[in-house]
């Protein structure tokens, strides 16, 4: 019922707006803004007053138009008049400009402007146009051109928004009342400087009675002190904004401001009980974890920190207490071992502090509390304990198998005091030196020791109560081997010892030293002498300090052509407890040398490899490597030998065939013809090859004996068909290659216009020319003169070659 009150009331006042604008800008226009009749000024007390002086035609100021008109007239805006209108419709006005003739239109007759649409002040607040009066009748301007505006009156259609909304703020809890949380501002669309329509006033909605607002600058306040986050941590509070200054029918919005209380360190931690018990086994490791505890704190963050502490000196001792930050827990830790048989229960005072105290709340009380935890050690079955960490011992070497080395004890540290065995751990050593008596842990040797070889040996002995053989305990027992003067000393025979030709009596050959394995108890107090039934008059030994002696020569020169090597035996003793004594042979090597005593060429053959820096096995990998390169040479020629070309050629292999035959021939002396067949297929060849040198009758003869065809006779026969027969006995020869041969011949046949330079065709007469000045030439053309010498057809000898090089 409210709301409709409210509403009707807005439309009453709008109504009424709208009639007093409307009236006021076409009633009641202002003096200035009256149009008045030429030459005549209106005075105070309405009377006219004539001026003779012209005026200005006419004159107007700004146009008024209510924003958001409703109705289907159009608004009225205003009316033109000019000076020389005499209202008998001469005088036509125009309007130009933003929006004439769509937004505003005029009566070009009465001047009067109507607002033709609904204007929006908020889209646009006004609008500059130009009027112009013209004679109807002769089109010219009766008043320059005028500007004018018409301004949008403004209404109250817009609500106030926030546009930013909804809004998030803080304050710390505990805050006082007044304290500044956030600050709202609201937006009007309307005109600020007309009325009271941009005019907001903030109030607050929801939110009471916790928090207020200022109406004027919508600073949000606290409006209850104490504010606990603990108790409440949010608040939502909505503010509202309402134009005409907060007057019945002003337009409203609202919005939200979501507060949140920040925490603050106003609560103290505290455990929840103050008693707390803990078991703990004797067993637990030092350095571990055994338990944990926790105060309780309200606060966040820092403000909930908590640093724990054990406070008492009793508890302090034996345990330590550590923050986790991730739970905020004390976790308690063992500093040193427990044992249940000296002591059965600890008792801890902890304290837990905050670590971030603020002072403004030190009202409410110390920031920390107390705790009492009572640890109950528990009894455990523990492992045998020796009476040392470690244990130490020494045996002599040599010492006899099964002498005793020592002893190692352990006992059960519980209360029951169960009886303990011993072993040794052999899975360390595979070498089995000792053994240990299972029930005295006297250990003893199973070995005959050298401390030569070794002399130290390290074992672990393994206790293990009887009752519980699954309790284990170990020690480390070291034995040490004790010398025992039992290795005699040797000469330290490292280098050849040279003896220069052109040594003195009386120098020194070579200064000795020798080693001893034993122990310096019982060496490294050497002495040296020359053997008692060796007769050496060229050699003397003269001891030195240090362990040393230095071999001296009694002779003035030496020859090395006459003796190179002298083998010199030496006697060392030491100084053990008994002495023992050890015969060395030295070599000595004589050298020709120059005057300074180097050494010119004294080297064997071993040595003179060594001085060329080749060593044994170098020269057995430069031999290694020359064998093998020979051999691959030696493959390689068998190879090439052994490779032969295949005698049948692939269908696809498209080489050319080219012989070579390099045959100058023998001259006269070389009485047969060169034949191809004997490249093809020798042994076949052999049977068909006749001489040259015969004659045609005999070279038939030869074939019919052979069991082939003869040739026929050739002065009857053309050659051609000759050589076709030839070809055809080839094609049908198995014994020939399985591939063709071309040969060709280059016969030009019988009707060559040229004619023949063979004999084949020539008469059978004989040759009128006399050869017998071949046998002047020598014995080279002695066959030669022989043919053309004989009393047969010469063109039938020319014939019988033919058909030889044809076959």
């Amino acid at each position: 019922m409210r709301i409709s009150t409210t509403s009707c009331l807005c439309h009453i006042l709008v109504f009424l707006c709208f009639i007093q604008r409307y009236y006021g800008a076409s009633h009641h226009i202002p003096a200035d803004k009256v149009t008045i009749a030429k030459n005549q000024t209106k005075l105070a007390n309405g009377e006219t007053e004539v001026h003779h002086r012209p005026k200005r035609g006419w004159i107007w100021n700004q146009f008024f138009v209510l924003e958001e008109h409703i109705g289907p007239d159009t608004q009225y805006v205003g009316k033109l008049h000019s000076n020389s209108d005499k209202g008998d419709g001469s005088v036509r006005y125009i309007l130009s400009g933003e929006g004439a003739g769509s937004i505003f239109i005029i009566n070009e007759v009465t001047g009067d402007i109507h607002a033709t649409e609904s204007l929006d002040r908020e889209r646009k607040a006004h609008y500059v146009l130009h009027a112009q009066a013209f004679d109807r009748n002769t089109e010219k301007p009766l008043e320059p051109k005028s500007e004018f505006i018409i301004k949008v009156q403004d209404i109250n259609d817009n609500a106030p928004t926030f546009p930013d909304g909804p809004f998030v703020a803080a304050v710390p809890e505990m805050s006082g009342v007044g304290t500044s949380v956030y600050q709202v501002t609201a937006t009007d669309a309307d005109d600020p400087t007309y009325g009271n329509s941009a005019r907001v006033v903030y109030s607050i909605l929801q939110g009471q009675p916790y928090f207020s607002v200022d109406p004027k600058t919508g600073v949000i306040r606290t409006a209850l002190a104490n504010m606990d986050r603990e108790a409440r941590e949010h608040y939502a509070v909505v503010i509202q904004a309402k134009d005409m200054a907060g007057s019945v029918g002003g337009l409203s919005g609202s919005t939200t401001i979501n507060i949140t209380l920040t925490d603050v360190n106003d609560n103290p931690p505290k455990f929840p009980q103050k008693n707390y018990q803990l078991y703990v086994p004797e067993s637990a490791q030092v350095g571990k974890p055994v338990g944990k505890i926790k105060a309780n704190d309200e606060d966040l963050g820092i403000n909930a920190e908590i640093k724990y502490s054990i406070i008492n000196s009793e508890g302090a001792a034996m345990f330590s207490i550590n923050t986790d930050r991730d739970t905020r827990e004390g976790i308690i830790s063992l500093k040193k071992p427990l044992n249940y048989e000296r002591k059965k229960t600890y008792t801890l005072q902890i304290e837990g502090v905050n670590t971030h105290v603020e002072p403004i709340f030190s009202y409410l009380g110390p920031f920390k509390d107390t705790a009492t935890l009572k640890i109950t050690v528990g009894d455990v079955d523990e492992p045998p304990v020796f009476s040392m960490d470690y244990y130490i011992m020494d045996v002599y070497e040599n010492a006899r198998i099964g002498r005793e080395v020592g002893a190692v004890t352990a006992r059960d540290p519980d209360s029951k005091n169960s009886h303990v065995r011993y072993f040794i751990d052999h899975s360390e050593h595979s070498d089995k030196y000792f053994n240990i008596d299972m029930d005295s842990g006297v250990i003893k040797t199973t070995q005959s020791l050298d401390r030569e070889e070794m002399p130290w040996h390290n074992i672990t002995v393994i206790a293990s109560e009887v009752d519980n053989p699954s309790l284990l305990s170990h020690v480390p027992v070291t034995v040490q081997v004790l010398d025992v003067n039992d290795n005699p000393p040797e000469i330290n025979k490292d280098n050849e010892v040279i003896v220069c030709e052109s040594s003195r009596p009386g120098q020194v050959i070579q200064t000795m030293t020798a080693v001893d394995k034993d122990d310096f108890a019982n060496g490294q107090r050497f002495s040296f002498s020359l053997p008692i039934l060796c007769s050496l008059p060229t050699w003397l030994i003269c001891a030195n300090e240090y362990n040393t002696a230095s071999i001296i020569t009694r002779r003035r020169q030496f020859n090395r052509l006459v003796q190179e090597l002298y083998e010199l035996p030496i006697v060392v003793w030491d100084g053990g407890e008994p002495a023992l004594s050890g015969t060395s042979t030295l070599t000595l090597r004589v050298c020709p040398c120059q005057r300074n005593g180097r050494v010119q060429t004294c080297q064997d053959e071993r040595g003179l490899l060594s001085s060329a820096g080749l060593s044994t096995g170098a020269l057995i990998a430069i031999l290694l490597c020359i064998v093998i390169l020979l051999a691959i040479v030696v493959l390689f020629i068998t190879l090439r030998r052994s490779k032969k070309e295949p005698l049948i050629i692939s269908e696809e292999d498209v080489r050319e065939n080219v012989v070579t035959y390099d045959d100058e021939g023998g001259g006269e002396e070389d009485t047969e013809a060169f034949d191809i067949i004997t490249l093809r297929n020798p042994a076949a060849a052999e049977e068909f090859k006749f001489r040259r040198d015969i004659r045609p009758e005999a070279a038939r003869q030869h074939g019919q004996n052979r069991g082939h065809h003869s040739p026929p006779e050739l002065n009857q026969v053309d050659v051609q068909e000759f050589i076709k027969q030839r070809l055809v006995e080839a094609d049908m020869d198995t014994n020939g290659p399985p591939y063709d041969s071309l040969q060709t011949y280059a016969y030009e046949g019988q009707m060559s216009p040229t004619g023949s330079i063979s004999s084949l065709d020539s008469p059978g007469t004989h040759s009128e020319q006399d050869y017998n000045y071949l046998d002047d030439w020598g014995p080279e053309f002695q066959k030669l003169a022989e043919l053309y010498g004989e009393d047969t057809d010469v063109a039938e000898s020319d014939v019988a070659v033919a058909v030889t090089v044809a076959t």
